[in-house]
């Protein structure tokens, strides 16, 4: 049995789904069944129960999550104290990020990396609201770009920018024509919202709702790009995104934004770290690279059109 055995293991845990596993390591289901049966083989027990909807832990696999999971935790301090005492840092560092968050903002991350300390190695993994919550608290990510609803006032969390909320549609429309719209204009208007119970998607929910009407959900998707795609193709469609998410449309023209307001929909971007623990230095470099990157494009998780490439 490898720690790479039980990373796997906890990984399934967290998911609650082989197939979610597999789509994430880029491999087929089968692969991950047949490792998690030679882990059963090897614990001498039945790890995972079968359900409607993926896999659940049993109890005896309840047991062994408990212990692997701090064995995983002391072996990678273990590890990482080992490679802090080097000369050059180097080490894997686990990110779990927004899609917004993807590009450009860890593509210029990764490239100063790159150069400046090539034995550092970025594992990036996407996320929503508590899906990176849930990340953090599991230590399966070593730090997380996330969205807060209200500033971060805690040690273990950074704001890295503030955006307002912005009605997207194609080019030519006359609502986003203007700089601004009146929230209450989104009466009856044909709308891309994510998913229930998306913690964003109740705050629209609710705002909506104070204003004394329902929001029209045209079609339901989480999915960043599958939303800019739709509104690009139908005119008739709209989507209420962050300004960095469409920041590379807008600058093209192939999407048209008024900021909302009315009242104004602030998300605040946070970088934050695990609540127990200790940041290894390659940690500690990336999450530098991060807020000198993020003040360097005057709070913003884009960079101006002037900013040069490293």
């Amino acid at each position: 049995m490898q720690i790479q055995d039980f990373k796997l293991f906890l990984e399934v845990a967290e998911m609650g789904s082989f197939t979610k596993v597999a789509a994430q390591r880029q491999t087929v289901q089968s692969h991950i069944s047949r490792q998690i049966s030679a882990l059963e083989e090897e614990c001498g027990g039945t790890l995972f129960r079968r359900t409607g909807r993926g896999v659940a832990l049993t109890e005896f696999g309840n047991h062994v999550a408990l212990k692997a999971r701090q064995w995983v935790r002391e072996t990678e301090a273990f590890l990482a104290d080992i490679q802090q005492t080097a000369r050059v840092p180097m080490g894997e560092v686990r990110m779990g990020i927004l899609p917004s968050a993807a590009h450009p903002l860890m593509t210029h991350v990764f490239k100063r990396l790159h150069h400046e300390f090539p034995k550092i190695t970025l594992n990036i993994r996407e996320g929503q609201g508590g899906e990176l919550d849930a990340m953090l608290d599991s230590g399966s990510v070593d730090m997380a770009i996330l969205f807060r609803y209200d500033k971060p006032n805690n040690p273990d969390e950074t704001l890295l920018a503030t955006a307002s909320t912005y009605l997207v549609s194609s080019p030519g429309r006359p609502l986003t024509n203007a700089d601004t719209v009146e929230f209450r204009r989104l009466e009856r208007l044909p709308l891309v919202l994510p998913r229930r119970p998306a913690h964003w998607r109740s705050i629209l929910d609710e705002t909506a709702k104070s204003k004394g009407f329902h929001l029209l959900a045209a079609l339901e998707a989480d999915s960043l790009r599958v939303q800019k795609e739709l509104i690009a193709d139908n005119p008739h469609l709209y989507a209420l995104l962050g300004p960095f998410s469409v920041d590379q449309e807008l600058r093209t023209g192939r999407l048209q934004a008024a900021k909302i307001v009315g009242p104004d929909l602030k998300r605040y971007v946070t970088l934050a770290h695990p609540k127990q623990g200790q940041l290894t230095q390659a940690s500690r470099i990336v999450s530098q690279l991060i807020k000198e990157t993020v003040a360097g494009w005057d709070g913003q998780m884009t960079a101006p059109a002037d900013t040069p490439t490293p």
